[in-house]
């Protein structure tokens, strides 16, 4: 399978979007060896990246129903580079995290604050949103990351219902910046939940 990384190309105190208006010609791929080695044989590999222009990457993995330890890795590195561009003028706690989608995208997002502190924004909520604008609504991984090296970065309360209202059996990997990690699924993290299944319950 081949993920897609789509990372943001700009941020302002609204959001963070990806520049979809470049056709897919427009991206010049090259080898990114951060986490792999050239092969020299035709055996297939359980991951590898691709990078496109800084904005677009691909990862391949073998087909099985748990995601590898590479691409957990390196959804976790995903979300770390994604917290370079946090803003985070005013708490300056920073937040990056890596979404996979059911389709085999991933959307990166951080955190976005604002003076008028109540219009901030999540890492996870931005990165959703952007991976909605752009077709997707079916995920099955997040890596969170922050600078917290004593303990595990856990989604706040309001990205926990914004995660249920996409499913509940997906994963959440929250990290630590040596790359360690903790995994829930997001049923675990909002337990007795409600979602949109319970709007169609008869009244």
């Amino acid at each position: 399978m081949t993920y897609w990384l789509m990372t943001a190309c700009s941020i302002d105190t609204h959001m963070i979007g990806c520049d979809s208006t470049l056709p897919p010609s427009h991206f010049k791929l090259c080898q990114n060896t951060h986490s792999l080695k050239q092969s020299s044989t035709n055996t297939r590999r359980s991951m590898d990246q691709v990078k496109s222009g800084g904005n677009l990457m691909a990862i391949k993995e073998q087909d099985s129903g748990e995601l590898s330890q590479e691409t957990i890795q390196e959804l976790i590195h995903q979300s770390q580079e994604a917290k370079k561009y946090s803003y985070c003028s005013y708490s300056k706690f920073r937040v990056g995290c890596a979404l996979l989608t059911l389709d085999n995208h991933v959307f990166t997002g951080c955190n976005v604050e604002n003076a008028c502190y109540n219009l901030g924004l999540c890492a996870e909520r931005n990165a959703m949103s952007t991976a909605v604008a752009q077709g997707h609504t079916a995920f099955k991984a997040i890596a969170i990351s922050s600078d917290m090296k004593d303990q595990f970065i856990y989604p706040c309360g309001g990205c926990r219902q914004f995660m249920r209202e996409f499913g509940s059996s997906w994963n959440v990997y929250m990290s630590k910046p040596d790359g360690s990690y903790l995994k829930m699924s997001v049923s675990q993290l909002l337990p007795h939940s409600f979602g949109p299944d319970d709007l169609t319950m008869k009244k």
